[in-house]
């Protein structure tokens, strides 16, 4: 009896000192919740620089379709121009001709042509104007275009971060080195303030 007595105590200390390291190695180890907790953070940092990401992205094709659409109606008006440009010099060549020539047009058909000679000068001053303001769009999409395009490339940057980040973090919790999340915390961080300072941009 008493060596089963001995063997009982033997068994319970064995169970307190197994309960006690179990107790230490979790109290070792509770940092590696606040690693878990610090990828979900950066997981959802991660998700919403995409996500503008991908705005951005979608701004950029928008803001370059706007302008290719501009140019190609700046071109419409610039070849509009040239045609009244040419009908212009044909009425201005038929007025030298009748004045130069010696040939004997009446003063109402000179008039005329004066006429039609102004009419165009004053169209071809209004295709221009239109032509231009057509290009100044195009000019401001592709900068908008320009602008959406480089925030886009910063945020990928910055999602980029994020991404090594968690790798880090999960690297972390299976070889339980604490330094590792130090520079997951760090690149996450650095991260957050490249996505902050898209974001203060617009």
């Amino acid at each position: 009896m008493s060596t089963d007595l001995d063997e009982l105590k033997a068994l319970v200390a064995t169970l307190k000192a197994d309960q006690q390291a179990q107790k230490e190695k979790e109290k070792r180890d509770a940092w590696t919740k606040y690693v878990s907790l610090s990828m979900i953070c950066l997981a959802v940092l991660a998700a919403v620089a995409t996500q503008r990401g991908a705005g951005y992205s979608s701004a950029t094709m928008k803001q370059l379709n706007e302008a290719t659409f501009n140019q190609a109606e700046a071109s419409d008006q610039w070849a509009f121009y040239q045609a009244k440009g040419i009908k212009q010099s044909i009425y201005e060549l038929e007025r030298d001709r009748a004045t130069t020539g010696g040939v004997l047009i009446e003063a109402k058909v000179l008039a005329g042509l004066a006429t039609k000679i102004e009419r165009y000068e004053s169209e071809k001053k209004d295709i221009m104007t239109e032509a231009k303001a057509l290009e100044a769009k195009r000019d401001l999409a592709r900068g908008l275009a320009t602008t959406a395009a480089d925030r886009g490339r910063e945020l990928g940057l910055a999602t980029t971060f994020f991404q090594i980040a968690i790798a880090l973090g999960g690297v972390c919790l299976v070889v339980k080195k604490r330094w590792l999340w130090y520079v997951s915390l760090g690149l996450g961080t650095l991260a957050t303030i490249q996505m902050l300072k898209i974001f203060l941009l617009r």
